[in-house]
């Protein structure tokens, strides 16, 4: 079934209002995935699915062919309080598409999609995957992590988000510190106890002061901010626990591990890691589909935010329609030129690469 790039981009528009009707917060996403598994079944693809996971591949695959893979998630976040308009009503104005998750990250989901069904309709020197992928928004297990081991060998891949169409060749990483400082309770009238608040100062103040030696050229240094902090029972009880939070964005330049450790050395309160398994990512400037895009005027960058990147164990980069300043905002929104752009965009720089 041949698609010309109008056809594509109508059919890419109708399928991203339809997605904006169909609620799909996080763990949430199995109306918005039937939604889906019909766009593909209507182009003639079977897709495979595992949980709200859904892929296809082109129909003349071949596994001594490189592999590539293009992903994008389905699910939201919920909408923040803000929205002067329906958040579940795709409405337009224009050029612009207003939509819960039309942004973040439905635009790139659509167009990754369409440029797919172009692409397959002519042989390649690569093989195709195209991966749908759910529980983005809260890095959750049961998605894009839950689906890599399964597919075949991929040699390299692109994910979908809001990025103006230029290449983020670099992403930071995430590591959560569950930290605590622990004193003795006394009554605040007399001088007695250890307050616990008063320990976990020096530790937040490490926090707020400490540079990582190593900075990225594209990512910059290791950021820390204590984001949330707890303590004491009444105003008439010295602490004797205080808890606080830290999230810290990893550069490509150490595993999450190896700053836990580094983090450990230098703290005296008790520090918890919730996962490390949300490490940065690289890939070469030198890789061909980035080569390609600097010909055409689009700008290599490091993006300070996560994606399924995380997941992959190959060469990733992420790329995609809009802005992500728009993303997890009130009256959020896609233009419809940035779709039809995207389209063409993925496709030029796919068709014929060799990788």
């Amino acid at each position: 079934m041949e698609q010309d790039i109008d056809a594509l981009y109508y059919n890419a528009v109708d399928l991203l209002k339809e997605m904006i009707s169909t609620p799909s917060f996080s763990r949430e996403e199995h109306h918005v995935a039937e939604v889906i598994i019909s766009c593909m079944r209507k182009m003639g693809f079977s897709p495979d699915r595992k949980g709200n996971n859904l892929w296809i591949r082109n129909k003349d695959f071949d596994s001594s062919k490189p592999t590539i893979l293009l992903n994008s998630h389905m699910d939201t976040v919920r909408p923040v309080s803000g929205w002067t308009k329906d958040p579940f009503f795709p409405e337009e104005d224009g050029d612009t598409l207003y939509g819960l998750g039309s942004n973040d990250a439905g635009a790139s989901l659509v167009c990754l999609l369409h440029a797919f069904f172009m692409l397959a309709q002519k042989k390649q020197d690569y093989n195709l995957i195209f991966l749908a992928s759910c529980e983005e928004e809260v890095s959750g297990n049961g998605g894009a992590e839950a689906v890599v081991p399964e597919l075949p060998e991929i040699t390299f891949g692109i994910v979908g988000e809001p990025t103006q169409m230029n290449p983020a060749i670099a992403e930071k990483g995430l590591l959560v510190l569950d930290c605590t400082s622990y004193g003795k309770a006394g009554h605040a009238a007399r001088n007695e106890g250890e307050n616990a608040i008063y320990k976990a100062i020096k530790d937040i103040e490490w926090f707020r002061t400490y540079e990582f030696p190593q900075t990225s050229d594209l990512l910059g240094p290791v950021k820390m901010t204590v984001s949330m902090v707890s303590a004491g029972t009444q105003h008439n009880v010295v602490p004797d626990k205080c808890h606080f939070v830290v999230d810290v964005r990893s550069n490509e330049l150490y595993s999450n591990e190896e700053l836990y450790h580094i983090i450990d050395k230098h703290t005296d309160c008790e520090v918890k890691p919730r996962s490390f398994r949300l490490n940065s990512s690289r890939i070469s400037l030198e890789n061909p589909f980035v080569q390609r895009a600097i010909i055409i005027g689009k700008t290599p960058y490091g993006s300070p935010t996560l994606s399924d990147q995380t997941f992959m164990p190959f060469p990733t980069l992420k790329m995609g329609p809009g802005d992500s300043a728009r993303s997890h905002t009130a009256n959020e929104y896609i233009h419809l030129s940035e779709i039809r752009e995207a389209i063409e965009l993925y496709v030029k720089l796919l068709d014929g690469l060799r990788v």
